[in-house]
Order: C-alpha cells, then structure tokens, then sequence
C-alpha cells in the first residue's frame, strides 16, 4: 500500500478527521464516561444477580417452609381421620350397649307387664270363681236351709268366730 501525503488526497483528510475526532473524544472525556456508564450497567447487572440471587433463596426458603407446613397439615388431617374413625367406632359401640340396655330394660318391662296381667287375670278369675262359689253356696243355701237350720248353721258360726280369729 502506498501513501502519498498530496493534501489534494481524501485518504489524508479522513486520516486528520479521525485524529481529531478521537482527540475530541479523549479531550472532553468521553472515555471516562463511557468506562463510568460501562462500570454502572455492570453494578447494575451485579445488583440484579445479587437481587434474583437474594429472591432465590427466599423463594425456596418459602417453598421448604410450604412443604414443611403441608406435610404438618397432612399429618394433621391423618390424625384428624384416625380420631374421627376411633370417635365413631366409639359412638358405634356406644350406640350398641344402649340399644341392648334399652331392649333389656323394654323386655323387662313387657315381663313385668306379663305378670302383672297374668296376676290380675288370677286374681280375676278367683274373685269370679270365689263369686260364683258364693252365690252357687247361696242358692243351695236358699233351697236347702230352714229356719231351723238357719239358726243352728249361725250359732255354729259364731262359736268357731273365736277360734278363726286367734
């Protein structure tokens, strides 16, 4: 490549601007500046790893804490079964021996209820035997009983009086 140093040549003028240019840049600082604003998009960067980094460890620290507070409430409601489970059979059980206390109490009752018809019905049958017993006494008395015989069954009656009350 071959350079010629012609101020007539564009190839020089270019080579100057861009001396200048840069010059420019380098004067006014614009190195710096764009070193400074590289150097804040890099903490910057940093700050959002730091920031995601920070919000990772508290997404899992709350993920273990769920997890950790689903299995006490599944435990919980495990325990909450058994005991409604053991709770019912419980009250089934419960339910049982009433029923039969309450059967026994009601067959008693119905036994009782028996025996008391059955003595009622006893005694009935006796006052209706008793009664009938008196009044066939009566009619045979009736037809067969004089006057004589009337005064004598009488005194008969009042004399063993005495003996029948001691």
């Amino acid at each position: 490549m071959h350079f010629d140093f012609d101020p007539a040549s564009p190839t020089i003028w270019v080579f100057l601007s861009v001396v200048i240019f840069f010059a420019a840049l380098i004067y006014f600082g614009i190195h710096k500046k764009i070193g400074s604003s590289l150097d804040a998009r890099a903490d910057a960067i940093r700050n959002e790893l730091d920031e995601a980094r920070r919000l990772r460890e508290e997404a899992q620290t709350l993920l273990a804490s769920f997890q950790r507070k689903q299995k006490e409430a599944e435990e919980q409601a495990e325990h909450i079964i058994r005991q409604a489970r053991k709770d019912a059979e419980s009250m089934a059980e419960q339910a049982r021996k009433d029923l039969k206390d309450r059967l026994e109490r009601r067959a008693a009752l119905a036994e009782a209820k028996i025996a008391n018809a059955e003595a009622q019905a006893l005694s009935e049958v006796k006052a209706k035997a008793a009664k009938a017993a008196i009044e066939t006494a009566a009619r045979l008395l009736e037809n067969n009983m004089t006057a004589a015989n009337h005064t004598a069954l009488v005194k008969k009656g009042i004399d063993s009086l005495p003996s029948t009350l001691s």
